[in-house]
């Protein structure tokens, strides 16, 4: 029960910046201001888009110090590549899902798929 809290406290911290920045055209003139919907759906996958960068990172840092720690023992080899391979992985499905994201946007938005 505790980790669900947990878990949602942290979400909720990570929205409350979105939130802030709502209203700031008001305070701060020349601010970016948020218009509609699709603005704000934007700013999310944006927001997104960094958070999949960094975690795509630090999973690489990772499995390179995995790499660099096995001492040539073979089961830490092989657990280090298992790591680099899901990192890959992880970085093809979130590929995807941006694509399939501006796919959807696309046909939404009547312009197709953007490919023609």
């Amino acid at each position: 029960m505790s980790k669900k809290i947990l878990l949602l406290g942290l979400l909720g911290a990570l929205v409350v910046p979105c939130l802030a920045l709502a209203q700031l055209e008001y305070y701060a003139p020349g601010a970016p201001q948020v218009g509609d919907i699709r603005d704000i759906i934007g700013s999310i996958e944006l927001l997104v888009g960094f958070i999949f960068g960094a975690v795509a990172v630090i999973s690489f840092v990772m499995a390179g110090i995995l790499f660099l720690t096995s001492q040539g023992q073979p089961e830490k080899i092989q657990h280090a590549r298992q790591a680099v391979i899901w990192g890959f992985v992880g970085v093809v499905v979130g590929i995807i899902a941006f694509s399939i994201i501006a796919l959807v946007a696309g046909v939404i938005q009547g312009g197709g798929f953007g490919f023609f």
